[in-house]
């Protein structure tokens, strides 16, 4: 879903969060897509999984629906900053990430800090993307 205000455009992925909260999902302007910090809730089902690497795994799928909606792909993006509770869920954390980025390759940050918004997140992710005209 989106909506045009005057030089942006802004993506939603249908979290409820972001209009409570303020935010879009995503801000397209120009070739420019800024994705804001994503956390691994299915929001079809608006249930977070255990598992860390699921919750990236939701993550990148939540990318890719606001990167088709952004007229882009996944290959797009040329960011990605990557937080985690626990520095032991680096690991399953990055190994998702190159499942889904290893041809890709972004330029990419993994900063472990105390907590996210609630206990259950153990990852979030932001990303930047440049569209290339495929969309």
């Amino acid at each position: 879903m989106t909506e045009t205000r005057a030089d942006r455009r802004l993506v939603s992925s249908g979290s409820p969060f972001e209009r409570s909260y303020g935010y879009s999902r995503a801000l397209v302007r120009g070739d420019e897509v800024l994705i804001a910090g994503t956390t691994g809730y299915d929001y079809a089902r608006m249930a977070m999984p255990k598992d860390v690497a699921e919750q990236t795994r939701n993550i990148y799928a939540t990318f890719a629906e606001v990167m088709k909606d952004a007229g882009g792909e996944l290959a797009d993006i040329v960011r990605l900053r990557t937080f985690v509770t626990d520095a032991a869920d680096c690991e399953p954390v990055l190994k998702v990430q190159g499942e889904v980025f290893g041809a890709i390759r972004p330029a990419a940050t993994i900063v472990v800090v105390s907590a996210l918004l609630k206990p259950e997140m153990k990852v979030e992710i932001e990303a930047e993307a440049r569209l290339s005209g495929h969309g």
